[in-house]
């Protein structure tokens, strides 16, 4: 049984010189945060950090999270307003970002292949360092494959497995796997979504990922092949338990669903608290918008600059098909410990 509300726990954050800046609440939309979900997310991650001040304003939220019987909003809320400022990131420019979305796929997948689960799932290749710059997709894909495939899957479907970088296989007699990044060919990610518009594959406005899922799928073959080979980079994977949960980012730590980023590690640090506000995508099917507390805890390949984020939807069809919408200007603030 839970005992009563407790008050949040007479620990200080930790002292500094006034640092002049403005704190959360004076960001436009903190009065509709649901700033319990985002301490939830942020106690749950938050031990990734390294900075000094960083790691006292986890302990203390975590120790409010420990006697405090339940954290109420109004705590959260407080914990985030008393403790930290805000910095909005830049561009060079001065103009919006981007925000993109990812999730962890679910799949179908088969032991032995046939003639719709064609595609290898392939472990890194015997020898392989980071650093290694391997061939492009279109030559793994046209050679037998260097080591047993650990899997096979519909072609369209290890794509996208290929994009997100991590997800989840079921086979056909019903036991599941994660399917983890276990290194690349060093190659460089290319988007094919703007190609496809381009060559008038599909309208610029309807490139997202279901749709060009449904395309690979209806054009199976060296038709789709063609379109996934402007690609070059290639994943490989290991297969492990499927623990029912999400998959770690780069930080170590289990992604929480709608609260988690991918970030560039060139200019933000793992464990980052960050308030992200974005409007107006243009891609059907889109929100309209993405605002709130996320936590930085992934990066990726396509993810460059200071105001460049991938929200991490969430795991399964539904995260996906959002995920592939989001598509949207983006402007991010850093909240730093006071």
């Amino acid at each position: 049984m839970r005992g009563p509300i407790a008050p949040i726990p007479s620990v200080a954050p930790p002292s500094s010189p006034a640092t002049g800046l403005p704190g959360p609440s004076t960001l436009a939309g903190w009065d509709d945060e649901d700033h319990l979900a985002a301490f939830l997310a942020y106690v749950q991650t938050c031990g990734v950090a390294r900075e000094a001040a960083a790691v006292r304003h986890c302990e203390r939220g975590r120790l409010i999270q420990q006697t405090s019987r339940p954290v109420t909003p109004s705590m959260a809320r407080e914990f985030f307003e008393t403790g930290f400022s805000v910095v909005q990131a830049e561009t060079a420019d001065g103009g919006p970002g981007l925000l993109t979305a990812y999730f962890a796929p679910e799949y179908e997948a088969r032991r032995a292949p046939d003639a719709v689960f064609d595609a290898p799932v392939l472990p890194r290749p015997e020898g392989w360092t980071r650093g290694w710059v391997g061939p492009v997709r279109a030559e793994i894909e046209a050679g037998p494959p260097p080591a047993p495939p650990l899997a096979w899957m519909r072609a369209e479907d290890l794509f996208f497995l290929q994009i997100q970088g991590s997800g989840y296989l079921t086979f056909e007699d019903g036991s599941r796997a994660r399917a983890a990044y276990a290194g690349d060919n060093g190659r460089p990610f290319v988007g094919i979504a703007r190609p496809m518009a381009e060559r008038g594959i599909l309208p610029a406005n309807g490139t997202s990922g279901e749709a060009i899922r449904s395309w690979l799928a209806a054009n199976r073959g060296s038709e789709a092949r063609a379109i996934t080979a402007l690609n070059p980079r290639y994943i490989y994977f290991a297969l492990d338990p499927d623990d029912g949960g999400d998959p770690a980012g780069a930080a170590g730590v289990p992604l929480p669903p709608r609260r988690a980023i991918a970030v560039d590690p060139g200019s933000w640090t793992y464990g980052d608290l960050v308030w992200i506000s974005a409007d107006s995508g243009n891609l059907r099917g889109a929100r309209g918008s993405y605002r709130g507390l996320v936590m930085a805890l992934d990066t990726g390949s396509a993810i460059r600059g200071p105001v460049r984020a991938d929200f991490y939807a969430g795991r399964g069809a539904a995260a996906g098909e959002e995920a592939g919408a989001v598509r949207h200007p983006l402007r991010m603030w850093r909240l730093i410990p006071r």
